[in-house]
């Protein structure tokens, strides 16, 4: 089983949708816009938990390249 790593390949503000993004095996842009439609579904608690995500998660180690 893969671990989850912020991506820094596939960054656009963190990485965590990159890093989600390749820990399941999809496209970015899906994970992205799928984050963006949440966050405004839930009125910033997808903001919050994205944001808390992004200091928990760490960044993928350049050994994994």
């Amino acid at each position: 089983m893969n671990k989850l790593f912020r991506s820094t390949t596939e960054s656009k503000l963190t990485g965590l949708c990159g890093g989600i993004a390749e820990w399941l095996g999809l496209n970015p842009t899906i994970v992205r816009l799928v984050f963006v439609v949440a966050a405004l579904c839930s009125f910033g608690a997808v903001t919050l938990m994205y944001f808390i995500g992004s200091i928990l998660v760490p960044k993928m180690p350049y050994s994994h390249y």
